[in-house]
């Protein structure tokens, strides 16, 4: 499943991974208010979910804009996807939120998609630091 990501660089992995979190903070914040009933999701989680994804795709295009991405920008963006992926598994596991159906699907999807990025990321830096080392 990963292959398909084995094109891409580093940076384009991180760019795509920025785009992804334009666009579904941009969905969440335009219309969250629409999206919290059929999923069974709270307004404000979506909202301030969304708020918090613009910044963090600023910040991956930060950390891919150099040549050769900075090795703790990385961490850092893999780490933050993997505590995303988390959360969306903790939030309905603890009790914290009740979703639908719709929801449960909602959550799941964005977790497994943010999942295949942090380990598409992980392997391209991996990729990267063997051929430094060769």
């Amino acid at each position: 499943m990963l292959q398909i990501f084995d094109r891409l660089s580093l940076r384009g992995l991180l760019g795509l991974d920025a785009v992804t979190c334009f666009v579904m903070g941009g969905l969440l914040l335009a219309a969250g208010s629409l999206l919290a009933a059929p999923l069974g999701l709270p307004e404000g989680l979506l909202f301030y979910a969304g708020l918090v994804l613009l910044p963090i795709a600023v910040f991956m295009l930060a950390v891919a804009a150099p040549s050769s991405p900075p090795a703790a920008g990385v961490f850092v963006v893999v780490a933050g996807n993997w505590l995303w992926v988390a959360a969306s598994v903790a939030l309905p596991l603890l009790g914290l939120v009740s979703p639908t159906g719709l929801g449960y699907a909602f959550l799941g999807v964005q977790a497994v998609a943010v999942a295949v990025l942090a380990l598409a990321e992980q392997r391209s830096m991996g990729r990267g630091s063997a051929r430094a080392l060769a």
